[in-house]
């Protein structure tokens, strides 16, 4: 029972509620996902590359939230536990993920030439 943790105690926020200027956006999805969509300036680890990451996670700011996004929001609420757990950043989950940050109109691009961006 120790490892498990209330979903209610994870930080989270809305993709409505995220700043539009200078949020730090960390996406865990793979990298066919990543390839497809992303937001403009994320930075991407996949969920089971995290524990190995350590430079690239050592590179987020420890000044303000980090803001960890997936598909709908399943994967980036682990690792925000386990990001928050190794005390590596201020991380928060963002409800709804890449599904809702399209939903909202937020920008994406892509990593294909002449593809439009989409959300898999």
């Amino acid at each position: 029972m120790g490892d498990v943790v209330n979903p209610a105690e994870i930080p989270t926020t809305s993709v409505s509620e995220l700043p539009t200027e200078g949020a730090v956006l960390l996406d865990v999805r793979e990298a066919d996902e990543w390839a497809a969509g992303h937001a403009p300036g994320a930075v991407h680890i996949p969920l089971g590359d995290l524990p190995a990451s350590t430079d690239q996670l050592a590179e987020l700011p420890d000044d303000r939230p980090v803001y960890v996004i997936c598909r709908t929001g399943g994967r980036s609420a682990r690792a925000t536990m386990w990001l928050n757990s190794a005390g590596l950043v201020e991380a928060v989950n963002v409800a709804g993920g890449m599904k809702s940050w399209q939903t909202e109109g937020r920008p994406l691009e892509c990593d294909h030439d002449g593809a439009e961006p989409e959300v898999l």
